[in-house]
């Protein structure tokens, strides 16, 4: 029998989780596999759209980590990582509950901690020190329900709101949930009967309408070409949603979100509520030597994103004509038992063209690494984890420019009578070396919209709880 290891995983969300129990599964009996994160729940994350307009209670969408990894034979501790020392393979650890410090020796290191909210990056934004809400997280998304409850009180006495619904920051990405949750609002101001008093308008830093951060997607439908941006256009002309994108947000005044344009125009836009995503940086871990010299710079990118096996510092254009700088292994060069996975990895570059208005505030959507995305690669370096400490060269290797992605936005969530648009762009990250026309497989690729993609939007709910909690069959079902 191989030397018992130990491998610890800090995060427990989409890709910690993913990993801890492929992890678990194989050495918790052999190896000592410890879970460092802050919270003392799973929170499934795309469904807190549901929380913040009132559809699902949060108890729906979270279950408790400590009898999940019981059961796996995987160590807890919630807390809080602060300072890693690479080359004698130890890291520290603030107890969330007590304040002390503990101290962790690894053989591997997995960071899957997720994003730092950068709400500082935009003056006035967030429910913390403005007027604006998140679902982010468990906290805001309730705050922006009770937020957006108060807005619905107001129009049942007959006042009007004004509803903005996008990106608080010229760098941020998910701008997916922002979509989704803006579909939902509209969708349930119908159901309330109240769509009527309300103005709901989209406004993001996206390059192009239906950008997502991503460059877009073009589908093959019969005979026709059909982009995201005519998808999501009609989505939004159907449903009288106002939309205005390459616009950077500069900070919030009150209840007013100043901005710049692509053009370099300067504006406002007042609002009753509003929802922005914030810009998404690195946790903030401090990584240092022997000595204790600061080495970030050796280990991570000035985000505080995790550098791995990319090619960073190429123009976008030659990163858009070469695929294989995108990273495989998510391993650091400079120490290989150390990985990332999700939003903890720093892509080598945008997917979408960046740009910048005449200030210099950046309109550049940064790569979306989570959900899908951050599941697949946290089972990949479990499985070249796993591959390691059993004597096997590991062999466990996906690009995003090799990888599917399933974006299901549900626009209500009744399986009666919703919908979701349904986005499936293969592959993530275009290819325009095998794919020339559009970067993706245009026959693969596809964009749908109707009642089959809430069910399957509510079936995603239900079988990823079921597989984030180890339950049998769990790793039937892909990530």
């Amino acid at each position: 029998m191989a030397q018992s290891k130990k491998v610890i995983v800090i995060g427990s969300g989409f890709a910690g989780q993913t990993a801890a129990l492929y992890l678990g599964d194989a050495l918790g009996k052999d190896h000592e596999v410890t879970v460092i994160t802050r919270t003392e729940e799973f929170i499934f994350i795309p469904s807190l759209v549901w929380v913040g307009i009132d559809r699902m209670s949060l108890d729906k969408v979270k279950f408790p980590l400590a009898p999940v990894f019981e059961k796996f034979n995987i160590n807890y501790f919630q807390g809080k990582v602060t300072d890693i020392y690479p080359d004698e393979n130890y890291l520290t650890a603030t107890d969330e509950k007590t304040g002390d410090v503990r101290k962790f020796e690894y053989d591997y290191l997995l960071n899957a901690t997720g994003p730092k909210l950068n709400f500082d990056g935009t003056p006035g934004l967030g429910p913390h020190t403005g007027l604006t809400q998140s679902i982010c997280t468990p906290a805001h998304a309730t705050q922006s329900r009770d937020t957006y409850l108060q807005s619905i009180q107001r129009m049942e006495k007959g006042e009007q709101q004004h509803f903005v619904i996008g990106t608080g920051h010229g760098a941020a990405t998910c701008q997916g949930a922002a979509f989704e949750y803006i579909t939902n609002i509209h969708k349930d101001l119908e159901r309330r009967g109240l769509r009527d008093k309300a103005t709901i308008k989209w406004l993001s830093n996206e390059p192009a309408l239906g950008d997502f951060g991503i460059d877009g997607v073009s589908v093959a439908q019969g005979n026709k070409i059909r982009t995201s941006e005519e998808f999501i256009s009609t989505i939004f002309q159907d449903y009288g949603i106002e939309w205005q994108v390459k616009t950077a947000t500069k900070n919030i005044d009150g209840n007013t979100i100043n901005y710049e344009t692509l053009e370099g125009e300067e504006g406002s836009e007042n609002f009753d509520f509003a929802m922005l995503i914030p810009q998404f940086l690195g946790n903030g871990m401090q990584y240092h030597d022997k000595a204790g010299n600061n080495i970030n710079s050796k280990v991570a990118n000035p985000g505080g994103f995790v550098l791995v096996d990319a090619v960073y510092g190429k123009p976008y254009d030659e990163l858009r004509q070469n695929p294989d700088y995108w990273p495989a292994t998510y391993q650091s060069p400079a120490y290989p038992n150390i990985y990332a996975a999700g939003i903890s990895f720093a892509p080598p570059g945008p997917i979408s063209r960046p740009q910048a208005t005449p200030s210099g505030a950046p309109i550049a959507p940064a790569p979306p690494r989570t959900g899908m995305v951050s599941g697949i690669i946290g089972r990949l370096v479990a499985l070249n984890i796993i591959d390691n400490i059993k004597g096997k060269e590991a062999s466990h290797s996906e690009r995003m420019t090799e990888m599917y992605a399933a974006c299901i936005a549900s626009m209500g969530d009744s399986i009666w009578d919703g919908s979701a648009a349904v986005i499936i762009a293969h592959p993530i990250v275009p290819d325009w070396k095998k794919y020339p026309i559009s970067g993706r497989d245009m026959f693969v690729s596809n964009m749908e919209m109707g009642l089959s993609g809430a069910w399957m939007k509510r079936m995603i709910h239900t079988t990823f709880n079921h597989k984030l909690r180890g339950r049998m069959g769990w790793s039937l079902i892909p990530e």
